[in-house]
């Protein structure tokens, strides 16, 4: 029961620590102003976000996964190649949320996909730096091991 309520508690505090990042780079990205009239539906620039946002979202779970398992570990998304996953699609998305970004010119319901925008910008900077911290874990375990 205890292990439950923490496993909720710690999930409630991620998604507003990551609701917060996602305000924090629609306010540095000036897009934080909702806008009059809201769009309705899938626009080209939301869709794009959202292709990025998961670019990004795949990259951060890989990223975990290969920072929770051991290196050794057969499993997908585990040891080397996993933080090579994360590092190539967390950047991906990095780029692509930044670019929604530079190019929209409306904020929150504009139609112009800033939120996945900034998800994928938020998404994109988790994975690369799990990605990293991973490589960096196996190359200090290969110097050891010499």
């Amino acid at each position: 029961m205890k292990r439950t309520f923490a496993l909720i508690v710690a999930v409630a505090a991620a998604a507003a620590l990551f609701g917060g990042l996602v305000h924090a780079v629609l306010v540095a990205a000036h897009v934080s102003e909702p806008a009059a009239t809201t769009v309705r539906g899938m626009t080209p620039q939301r869709l794009w976000a959202s292709a990025g946002a998961a670019v990004a979202l795949i990259g951060a779970v890989i990223g975990g996964r290969a920072v929770a398992r051991p290196a050794g570990s057969i499993a997908a998304g585990s040891g080397r190649r996993g933080a090579l996953v994360a590092l190539v699609m967390g950047p991906i998305g990095l780029v692509s949320g930044g670019l929604i970004l530079a190019s929209a010119d409306g904020g929150p319901g504009t139609g112009n996909g800033v939120v996945g925008g900034a998800a994928a910008v938020v998404l994109g900077l988790i994975g690369t730096v799990l990605g990293g911290l991973v490589l960096a874990r196996s190359r200090r375990t290969a110097v050891r091991l010499r």
